[in-house]
Parts: C-alpha cells; structure tokens; sequence
C-alpha cells in the first residue's frame, strides 16, 4: 500500500453511522431540501412546500427523515415550525457533489 494514500479504517459503528448518515441524503427531494437550507435561512414545512411544489405531507416526511438523521433541527416561534441545518459539515459534502455532478 502507497503510504501516500492510507486511510484511517472507521469502526464498525463509526461507518454505520456513516451509512445512515449517507441515507439521508440518498434521494433527490432531501437533497434539495438541504441545498435550499444551506442557504442559511429557516423555513417552515409550508414554505418548504410553495418552494418545490410538494404535498404538505411529502414535504414533512422529507424533514422529519432528515431532522431524525441529524442533519436538520427545527424551532418554534409561535405556531410556526422552522427547519433549519443541524449538521456543521453538510456544507462541505453538498458542495463535494456538486462539483462532482454539476
């Protein structure tokens, strides 16, 4: 093995954590939900919605599947549910798969 390219073997639960993690973002929609997050602003389910045409119950599946992964927390400020990016390095990932399918 070329010293140059060894990598640090994650544990068992450390890549099954990763694979979850992975999961989340494995599907279209919940991309895009982060990349319109990533902007830095919250939104709530309804705008989230408005923004790409979706059911209100698509819409809140797609949170809740990423809220549960991690990589979303929501606020409340009166009767209104915020979404926002929970994961510090969604960033840099969602930029890695843009340059590579961009």
């Amino acid at each position: 093995m070329n010293p140059a390219k060894s990598v640090n073997l994650l544990s068992h639960t450390s890549l099954a954590k990763a694979a979850e993690f992975l999961k989340a973002l494995a599907h279209p929609r919940r991309l895009q939900i982060i990349q319109l997050l990533l902007g830095g602003k919250r939104y709530t389910v309804m705008e989230i919605k408005q923004t790409f045409g979706l059911t209100q119950s698509t819409a809140s599946a797609s949170l809740q599947f990423l809220q549960r992964s991690g990589l979303l927390k929501r606020s409340k400020s009166g009767r209104a549910v915020y979404y926002e990016i929970a994961e510090p390095q969604l960033h840099d990932i969602v930029n890695c798969i843009i340059r590579r399918f961009d």
